[in-house]
Parts: C-alpha cells; structure tokens; sequence
C-alpha cells in the first residue's frame, strides 16, 4: 500500500511538473567529498537550483578555495520572491556567478556574488543556459526528475561531466540504461540509506512514513534516489569479491524462461565460476567494476536495452516457471 502510495505521489507530481525536490546539505557533502580532485581549477554548473537557497550553491560557495573552483555558476527557473518555492511568476530570472573570497573573511558576501538577469525564464534548454552550460566544466544539481532523460541528453550532447541525483527507477529508462551499459554513466557513492527532500507545504504526501516536520519545514521521501556520474572514482575500480560456484549448485541458479541467463536473488551469490549471462538484482549497479563484469543488458517485462518488441511483448524477459522476479541487470564476468 505504502508503495502504491509513493507512486501516485510521485505521478502527480509528475503531471503538474512539480519538481521542487530540495536537496539537504548532509546528502551534499556525504556523495561530493569522493570528487574533490576533480573540481579543482574547474567551473562548475548548477542549473537547476535557485542560487538564494540551495544548498548545492552553499556548498560550492563556502568550500570554493578548498576545492580549488575557478567559478561557480548557478541558475533556476524565474522565482517571485527569495524564499524557498515560490509561484516562478516573476518577469525575470536570475543567474549567480561566484568567483572566491575576495576580503578575506571566509564568507560569500554578497558583493563578492555577480547577480545577473536572464532574459528568458531560466530553463535548462533555454538558449541563455546552454550558453552557461558551455562554459562549464562539471554540471552538479538535483535535476526535475520529471523531465530526467531530456536533462541528460542535453549534458550528452555537449560532452560535460557531471554528478546529479534521480530516482533509481531510472535506471530502467532506455535512454539511460543504454549509457550505462556504454560506460557513458555508472552510480556514485552515497547511494544507500534515506534521503529526505524539502518540499512545498502545499505539497501532498499521502504516507506517513514518506513525511516529516523539522524546523517548520516540510520533507518528503522519494523511496531509492541514487546519484548518478561519469566521473571517475575509486569504487568502480574495486573488485566485487565472489566466494560462491555454479559448479555443484545449479539448481540455485535456475534460467529465465523467455531469456537466456540464470538468474541470481542476492549480488553476493554471484558464482566465481560460471562464465555465460547472469541476471542480477539492480542494485549491483552500486558495486560495480567495468574491469570484471560486462553489462549485456536489463530486463523486466522486457528488455531495458529496446523496450517491448514484438518478440517481447507480453511474454515478462524475468519470468523462472511462469512467476516474475523483479528487474534484472544481465552481466558477464570477463575474467573467466
């Protein structure tokens, strides 16, 4: 019930393009302290933040001569007022462009930050913003997940590097997946535990447990939310340890009835030996080496790679004796 619930929500959302999903300071600074070495004489590009009050900005702001920025840049949709999720009916929108401490105080003082006016409304597909974007080395924000694959063709499309957070059912969107498997995007670090976003509050939640009330703030909880990169970092060089064998326990991997692989329930199953397709549970993502495994594919009702086909239709790729198992990441170990 609680999932049906979650998933009705985040529909609504969804249609009305409320997207207003405020990140918190400490799932900032938890997933960016992995990338330090990369920012470093870099400019970086928040395009989906209001400046006044995100805290993708407080971070980068307050930590620019740590992290050694050359500029931050940082834009979002034409707002009324400078509070936190304002009716965007103002004739213009702004953009923020920060440089460093300049009097030496250890503060982004407000004479230290360059407001300047857009003349369009501050979307991220609006000609003034792929300006900025071109500009940019490193792209890091909490992009409106409604709007999710067209936001990452566009960082595609212009070769830039980023760190962004989306649901992990995106995952599963063709557009996305096939990037994964091209080695063209793989899962940041900080991708376990519950991540709460401020929301409007006139924004519904229908579950109690997806709620809460800090400091007269409203928080919502969007179930799996992951962070998404194409920098490198040092988990996705690390060997997943596998102890388990195919050899002598076959009937605990039983194969797909409409896909050619076995299936494995738990990512620490994953046999040593076997050297043909497996299906594994998604959140091998999470802990995966390109070194050691190949992805092939995604499946559920059909294949992530390209969606229903008339091959596909209706027959469910992770069926084993007629019962569905949940989505599966098709791999193979190069190593053997």
């Amino acid at each position: 019930m609680e999932k049906k619930s979650l998933n009705k929500s985040l529909r609504k959302a969804n249609q009305s393009k409320n997207d207003d999903f405020y990140t918190q300071l400490t799932d900032i600074e938890k997933e960016l302290k992995h990338y330090k070495k990369h920012f470093r004489n870099k400019v970086v590009f928040c395009n989906c933040d209001d400046p006044r009050v995100s805290n993708f900005f407080h971070y980068f702001s307050y930590n620019f001569e740590q992290l050694g920025l050359k500029k931050l840049i940082t834009t979002c949709y034409k707002n009324k007022q400078m509070d936190l999720f304002s009716e965007n009916k103002s004739e213009k929108a702004i953009y923020l462009e920060y440089t460093g401490d300049k009097n030496k105080n250890n503060i982004p003082d407000s004479k230290e930050i360059g407001i300047k006016h857009l003349k369009s409304d501050g979307d991220f597909r609006s000609k003034e913003c792929i300006e900025l974007l071109n500009q940019s080395d490193i792209v890091v924000t909490n992009p409106p997940f409604s709007l999710f694959r067209e936001y990452v063709a566009q960082l595609i499309k212009h070769n830039k590097k980023f760190i962004i957070l989306a649901q992990q059912n995106a995952i599963s969107y063709k557009e996305i997946f096939k990037l994964i498997k091209e080695n063209k995007l793989w899962l940041g670090v900080d991708n376990n535990g519950t991540k709460w976003f401020q929301v409007p509050h006139n924004y519904e939640i229908a579950t109690d447990s997806r709620k809460k009330i800090e400091n007269g703030k409203k928080f919502f909880s969007m179930g799996s939310v992951v962070w998404f990169t194409n920098l490198d970092i040092e988990k996705r060089h690390e060997d997943l340890i596998l102890y388990k064998t195919y050899k002598g326990h076959e009937k605990d991997y039983p194969k797909y009835d409409h896909y050619e692989a076995i299936n494995v329930d738990k990512v620490m199953d994953i046999p040593m030996d076997y050297k043909g397709a497996m299906g594994v549970p998604v959140t091998f993502l999470d802990k995966h080496n390109p070194e050691q495994f190949e992805i092939l594919d995604g499946i559920g009702r059909y294949s992530m790679l390209t969606g229903p086909t008339n091959e596909t239709r209706g027959t469910y790729l992770t069926k084993i004796n007629g019962s569905p198992k949940f989505a599966r990441i098709i791999i193979k170990n190069k190593r053997i």
